[in-house]
């Protein structure tokens, strides 16, 4: 009877330690980042070009946004596309003159 008390007891203390040791692991764990595609943006004059590769098993939403330089160009916005995993897209867009900047954004 003594036998199996002890047996129980290693066992409980056991089970104690390995629990406190797998949610001090998992308090240290960094937070998860969201997947999203790898993108490349290319300017060149008034043309903006974008290329974004999904490696995710998700579906990521690129859409590219071109601000341009003068103040009478218009910006323009590229219509969303969605990029499937292991899928490859290329967007591009243009101001009348010289471009500010170029981003993708993702959704």
């Amino acid at each position: 009877m003594r036998t199996t008390r002890r047996v129980a007891a290693a066992v409980l203390i056991v089970a104690m330690a390995g629990s406190t040791v797998a949610a001090s692991h998992s308090a240290t764990r960094e937070p998860a980042r969201p997947r999203i595609a790898a993108c490349s943006t290319w300017v060149r004059g008034s043309h903006a070009t974008v290329s974004c590769y999904n490696p995710n098993p998700s579906v990521d939403r690129v859409q590219l946004h071109v601000e341009c330089a003068r103040w009478w160009d218009p910006d323009m916005d590229a219509r969303p596309v969605e990029v499937g995993p292991a899928q490859h897209v290329r967007l591009a867009e243009r101001c009348w003159k010289e471009i500010r900047k170029a981003w993708v954004s993702h959704r």
